[in-house]
């Protein structure tokens, strides 16, 4: 056992010696604070479910240590990871996110903001929904709008279950006919501005306004 510990005695003598200079420099340096925007990361979305609030996509953080680590700490090796596994319908409120960040040991968080987030999970759920043309202007002098007719007449939405059961209906942009004296047919993008939610396939669909002249007294 001696044997062993006195073989090399030099190289083992010199790394003891670099490693006591290498701790006093640390330890003995001069500290600094820096802020930092770190990504926030949400990971294990629970199947069937999504998040439905405002979550932050960077945390600003504040780290104090030795001036060496903070200059040469790179900001794409450090991130706060969210893990959502196992979590139920409804808001939690995820703190201590300090903990979450994979720092070398002699560098501190001072100050994280937000220092916690609230996750709203939902169940995702889809129905369809009707169609509506939306029609701007007047056609021309003598002229009236008959009928319009949308095809299809129903697009499916999927997303929150809360803002997806609110809905009952979806717009399409704006048509203008004015001054129009004729049949017109064209395809129109849906007007989805919803936050949760969106449409399932159909992004646009067929609108016939049918144009006739109004009938005489």
């Amino acid at each position: 056992m001696l044997k062993k510990l006195t073989e090399n005695w030099v190289l083992k003598l010199l790394a003891l010696v670099f490693a006591c200079i290498l701790w006093f420099f640390v330890t003995g340096e001069q500290k600094l604070e820096r802020s930092y925007a770190v990504p926030l990361e949400l990971k294990n979305m629970p199947v069937g479910m999504m998040v439905a609030n405002d979550i932050p996509s960077m945390i600003d953080v504040r780290i104090s240590g030795p001036r060496t680590l903070l200059m040469n700490l790179q900001l794409q090796n450090i991130g706060i990871a969210v893990n959502l596994k196992d979590l139920e319908p409804g808001l939690t409120t995820l703190k201590r996110l300090e903990e979450r960040l994979n720092l070398p040991g002699p560098l501190k968080v001072t100050r994280l903001s937000p220092s916690y987030i609230d996750v709203k999970l939902e169940r995702v759920v889809s129905k369809n929904v009707l169609v509506k043309a939306q029609l701007n202007g007047k056609p021309a002098t003598g002229y009236r709008v008959a009928a319009v007719h949308v095809n299809p007449q129903q697009v499916m939405i999927e997303g929150a279950e809360s803002e997806v059961a609110g809905l009952d209906s979806v717009a399409t942009e704006t048509v203008d006919i004015t001054d129009v004296r004729e049949t017109r047919r064209e395809m129109v993008s849906l007007s989805y501005p919803a936050r949760y939610s969106s449409l399932k396939n159909q992004v646009a669909v067929e609108v016939e306004i049918v144009i006739e002249p109004t009938p005489k007294q």
